[in-house]
């Protein structure tokens, strides 16, 4: 038996390690596009970025482990899947057969369709060498533009100040964080930035990178320009689907699975960023962006290979570090939903409640891991009192 792992991030390395955890003794091989072996993507945007964080760090395990564990891993481009033949086949002539085999590939940054998009200054951070190559040139007194106030852009903008740059934020929604929160917490972590030094700009849609070989500022459609000797581009991702779509299997937003993290192809397994699959929890299908995602839907793959029939059912749940704030949530908050806030967040240190009659639907919490931790348990069932949340002095214990 013989299982092949597509990928070289969470999603592949937690996969690895689950199949051995769950006594699967077969070949397990890692074959991954970059010359690292499995890392974390969250500290690349933070520690790895401020130089706070080595390169050991941000590997998942050392290469000992892998070699521990008896787990192959190589350096690799897979151009193309032969489900017939159960085989895969690598741009440098290798072919590896597989018996199972697990897409882990994640996803790849979107790129702004503009002028200038390609001058020297101006980067993208998904990866290792995105963020070395950033690196070189983030240094104290520098101008950088940030186009995009989702989480990415709002952690590189508060590394930046931290480090003496002067970052300016380019956010074409109204707000930031318009899509993954609500009005109130996008005005907390927006007069939390502005307070530490950032320039934040709402309603400015890039429309040209300019400069005459290198990158001198950023024009926007709004007739904002932004002077910049830098800028990262923070808009989201896609996922990467050509290689499942070239083989067959069903993709929509993202490679299609079902519970078990199993796609059309009874021998080929998905996992992380790259899928799109079912939430009993929410009732629909989703496409995750999250590391708590990618490992938990891996463990689920790595299980169902190895013969135990497992099913995938988490309430989604993410976390921000910026400054010297670490936002944790669970579920989707919608301004529709009743809001209880618990905590003070003059303070920095408080957790929101949203509720959808008497049913806790979702929470974010700001320094309030206690608070987190419960709503996690809570999230999904019907709360009697809703303010009880609110209550600092009723312990969230006695509600669990």
């Amino acid at each position: 038996m013989a299982v092949v792992i597509v990928g070289g991030g969470h999603a592949a390395g937690q996969a690895a390690l689950s199949l051995r955890q769950a006594g699967y003794e077969g070949d397990v091989t890692i074959l991954g596009e970059e010359p690292h072996v499995p890392y974390q993507r969250p500290p690349l945007s933070k520690q790895y970025l401020s130089g706070e964080y080595g390169l050991e760090k941000v590997h998942l395990r050392p290469a000992k482990f892998y070699e521990s564990k008896n787990i192959a891993l190589r350096t690799a481009r897979v151009e193309a899947i032969d489900a017939q033949a159960q085989q895969v086949a690598c741009t440098d002539g290798a072919k590896f057969s597989y018996d199972k085999l697990l897409l882990a590939t994640g996803a790849r940054p979107r790129r702004l369709a503009v002028a200038g998009d390609g001058l020297p200054g101006v980067y993208y951070l998904r990866t290792i060498a995105d963020v070395d190559a950033i690196k070189e040139t983030f240094q104290a007194g520098r101008r950088v533009a940030i186009v995009g106030g989702g989480y990415i852009g709002l952690e590189v903008a508060a590394v930046a100040v931290q480090m003496g740059l002067s970052a300016t934020v380019l956010e074409m929604e109204e707000r930031i964080l318009q899509r993954v929160a609500t009005a109130p917490m996008s005005a907390f972590y927006h007069n939390l930035h502005t307070a530490n030094g950032v320039v934040i700009h709402t309603g400015a849609k890039v429309e040209s990178f300019a400069g005459d070989g290198k990158l001198r500022g950023v024009q926007c459609a709004n007739g904002v320009f932004v002077e910049a000797d830098l800028a990262v581009v923070g808009v989201g991702i896609a996922p990467n689907v050509e290689l499942a779509q070239a083989a067959g299997l069903p993709c929509d937003d993202g490679i299609v699975v079902d519970e078990h993290a199993r796609t059309a192809d009874a021998n080929i397994f998905a996992a992380g960023d790259c899928t799109n699959h079912p939430n009993g929890l929410l009732g629909r299908r989703l496409r995750l962006e999250s590391v708590p995602n990618a490992m938990e839907q891996s463990r689920v793959a790595a299980a169902n290979i190895a013969g135990k029939p497992t099913r995938y059912e988490s309430m989604p749940w993410f976390w921000s570090d910026q400054y010297d704030l670490k936002l944790q949530m669970v579920g989707y908050p919608a301004e529709r939903h009743q809001r209880v806030v618990r905590g003070d967040p003059a303070s920095h240190r408080f957790a929101s409640f949203y509720f959808d009659g008497n049913a806790l639907v979702a929470a974010d919490a700001v320094n309030s891991p206690r608070e987190f931790m419960a709503a996690r348990q809570l999230v999904g069932r019907r709360i009697a009192a809703p303010e009880s949340l609110g209550d600092s002095a009723v312990d969230l214990k006695t509600l669990v």
